[in-house]
């Protein structure tokens, strides 16, 4: 099982970007914890990181037959990406929105998300853990999927 794991605009900076809102581990801390914690659920993950709607959009839509589910934090596109949603909900599969902040204790424009229509969860508010959250949720999503799959056709 693969899980698609997609940074958006601004993400790269972490660590030193406003760490008092984003916390202090950079994008590249991130990424390994989850990878530890996929190996730990013998899950594969595919992280990208871009600062550009067209190539996140570009990434899922060449990634998403191979996968089984999406985390993605779209950063500022949360609010305005209505291509990146497009796309995100083109793919049909389970995706999981993650926010390090809590973005409903944040500035008007941030408590607005276009993905959460499209999402199973949003995740707001548990700094790097929520990715972490998103990553276990997915599996659980699909294992639950293959069961009942399993059980239709045993019917």
């Amino acid at each position: 099982m693969k899980i698609l794991v997609i940074h958006g605009p601004n993400l790269n900076m972490l660590g030193s970007r406003k760490p008092e809102i984003y916390g202090r581990k950079t994008l590249a801390e991130i990424n390994s914890l989850l990878q530890k914690r996929a190996d730990e659920l013998g899950v594969e993950i595919e992280t990208y990181q871009s600062n550009h709607e067209g190539y996140l959009i570009d990434f899922i839509q060449k990634k998403a037959k191979k996968a089984a589910g999406i985390v993605i934090n779209p950063g500022a596109l949360t609010h305005y990406g209505l291509s990146l949603r497009d796309a995100l909900e083109d793919t049909s599969l389970p995706v999981i929105e993650v926010h390090l902040s809590d973005i409903r204790r944040r500035e008007e424009f941030r408590k607005v998300s276009v993905i959460a229509p499209i999402a199973r969860r949003q995740i707001s508010g548990q700094g790097w853990r929520g990715y972490i959250a998103a990553l276990e949720t997915l599996v659980e999503l699909a294992k639950e999927a293959a069961h009942g799959k399993k059980a239709r056709k045993s019917s």
